[in-house]
């Protein structure tokens, strides 16, 4: 994937002279040793990242880590004290106030957590606001707001004020108005975590469905894991001003940088994080359509399970076929295709293991796992979906039977 913004060594120090500060830091001293011999504050040291068009690109971090220090360095809100940052491969740092301007008005965008929304000023006014100041026609600037109002779910609110909109509208605003000037990158500085659990779902959700539409590069702040791993497609975890590690939510939880790290997740919903493609159980036994009673028997004799999935020849679901059904129909002398059994429930490989739960209660047979393309490539048994628990070492000739 190409790189839409890349950090080198980037820190920044709050303070009379905060150059000063930086060989302290290399000398081993903590944020709270600085502050009390020099009245400096390290909100972020040494940070480099490199994000990908296109990634929501999540920092997390306790109250204090420096996350909301660093998303402000993205848009130059925060000046660094050092270190480089590039937005397509020019380093913003060194532009002039011209530059900089040019680059705020076409390339990024941001939402912030208290809305930001001017009171008096119409809903439709609001999402207007940044293509006025860039002198948009009236009627231009009107149907861009219209079209990202309604792509948020807030059509027929436009003539509203914001103090007539609940918490969760009023962000939906502060959306539509990033979106408006249809930047490349969008900038959300915690955005929901003022509003309730419920309208916080809610809004995730419909960030991730807009993201999907509209394929933009996402920085997401939050303090939250959960959330955190369940918007981000890599996550980088702060602490102490620093990055201490960045990788998938699925790398994360599975190989901690350290111990902060460890204790950091412990509380994750896993069932959140995990999805169908990580605790499916990869096939050996397939049966295609061509094959007959004999062979689907002799593949679950061989495997040491109770039914086999049915494919045709493009490993497409058919259905499935149980050896009770199998060994009758040999005696009676009928063809695969008259005990073939279709109630079999299918999940993409990227459903979340949550997701799945209702699937599981009402399905009789494993889940069949598909990809993109339709194509089996995997099953999930119901008691590890029901129990919660995937255990790492599921043999794949465990009984399909869950």
């Amino acid at each position: 994937m190409e790189t839409k913004v890349k950090l080198e060594h980037v820190s920044k120090i709050f303070g009379a002279k905060p150059k000063s500060v930086i060989p302290m830091i290399k000398q081993g001293m903590s944020k709270e040793e600085i502050l009390k011999k020099t009245n400096h504050t390290v909100g972020v040291y040494d940070a480099s990242l490199d994000i990908k068009k296109g990634e929501v690109f999540v920092i997390m971090g306790l109250s204090g880590s420096g996350k909301s220090t660093l998303i402000r360095c993205f848009n130059l809100l925060n000046k660094p004290t050092d270190g480089s940052i590039y937005i397509d491969d020019e380093n913003i740092a060194s532009f002039n106030s011209s530059q900089l301007k040019k680059v705020r008005q076409e390339k990024i965008a941001m939402v912030f957590q208290h809305f930001g929304l001017f009171s008096h000023r119409t809903i439709l006014a609001n999402v207007e606001y940044g293509l006025e100041i860039k002198n948009v026609s009236k009627e231009e600037r009107r149907k861009i707001a219209m079209d990202n109002i309604e792509s948020v779910g807030l059509k027929g609110y436009e003539d509203k004020y914001p103090d007539e909109l609940s918490g969760g509208m009023q962000q939906r605003v502060g959306l539509a108005r990033a979106l408006a000037n249809d930047p490349d990158i969008l900038l959300m500085d915690e955005p929901f975590s003022a509003l309730d659990p419920l309208i916080r779902r809610e809004m995730q959700l419909e960030l991730l469905d807009i993201q999907e539409r509209l394929q933009k590069t996402i920085i997401f702040i939050t303090h939250d894991v959960n959330e955190a791993f369940k918007l981000g497609d890599r996550v980088a975890v702060m602490k102490d001003g620093r990055i201490v590690q960045v990788g998938t939510p699925e790398e994360i939880i599975e190989e901690p940088a350290n111990d902060y790290i460890s204790e950091f997740i412990k509380d994750i919903d896993r069932s959140k994080v995990f999805q169908a493609e990580h605790v499916m159980i990869k096939p050996n036994a397939l049966v295609s359509m061509k094959d007959g009673l004999n062979v689907a028997v002799k593949e679950m004799e061989e495997n040491g399970i109770s039914s086999v999935f049915v494919v045709d020849r493009g490993r497409h679901l058919k259905g499935i076929v149980t050896i009770d059904d199998a060994i009758k129909g040999i005696k009676e002398k009928k063809s695969l295709e008259d005990v073939l059994r279709n109630d079999v429930t299918i999940v993409k490989k990227d459903e979340y293991v949550n997701d799945l739960i209702p699937k599981a209660l009402e399905s009789m047979f494993p889940l069949a796992v598909v990809n993109e393309e339709e194509k089996v490539v995997g099953f999930i048994l119901r008691v590890h979906v029901l129990s919660g628990l995937v255990s790492d070492d599921i043999n794949e000739s465990e009984e399909y039977h869950g």
